[in-house]
């Protein structure tokens, strides 16, 4: 079935910067939805930005910190995070149309 694949999560100070990878089951296109949500310990899964054509949206919680970026050619999706922040720290899932990732945990420390 579909299921994308997260990437590139890891351990990062507050005020660090990482990118995330999502690469997407099979090929996609500019009408494919692309979305990142995340869920930190002890709370609801909740919506970070998402891609659509070449229209985004983000959370008001990342915006001007989080950059969503596509790959149609490469069937991916990126997430670039700078300026991170404690807060930050959950498991973040790709959403490729209806089909979630299984997610990568980053984790924000000071």
């Amino acid at each position: 079935q579909v299921q994308p694949v997260e990437s590139g999560g890891g351990l990062v100070q507050a005020g660090g910067s990482l990118k995330l990878s999502c690469e997407a089951s099979g090929s996609i296109s500019s009408g494919t939805v692309m979305a990142w949500f995340r869920q930190a310990p002890g709370k609801q899964r909740e919506f970070v930005t998402q891609s659509i054509g070449y229209t985004t949206a983000y959370a008001d919680s990342v915006k001007g910190r989080f950059t969503i970026s596509r790959d149609n050619a490469r069937n991916a999706v990126y997430l670039q995070m700078t300026s991170l922040k404690a807060e930050d720290t959950a498991v973040y899932y790709c959403r490729q149309d209806m089909n979630w990732g299984r997610g990568t945990q980053v984790t924000v420390s000071s």
